[in-house]
């Protein structure tokens, strides 16, 4: 999970440095409107890059580690009716 979640963000991110380098360097010779639009959606992108490669999936199992105290992890075990090997 971590590999793709990686791989999609630096895809994002290239996508976003692509379109502000091809929107400075070429479009805007042709049309100026254009090239900000694509600065615009360049600019939006690094939040939703973010967002995506700090997100837990379903097989991240953060939830689960113990925290180091006994007493607390046989609560928490109790609660979610999970049966700690003795």
């Amino acid at each position: 999970m971590y590999a793709r979640r990686r791989h999609v963000y630096f895809v994002m991110m290239g996508t976003c440095i692509t379109l502000f380098l091809l929107a400075c360097g070429v479009v805007r010779l042709w049309s100026v409107p254009v090239a900000v639009g694509m600065c615009v959606v360049a600019m939006v992108i690094p939040p939703f890059a973010a967002v995506v490669a700090n997100r837990r999936g379903p097989d991240d199992r953060w939830w689960d580690d113990p925290s180091g105290d006994p007493e607390s992890d046989a609560w928490w075990d109790e609660l979610d009716g999970k049966k700690r090997p003795r």
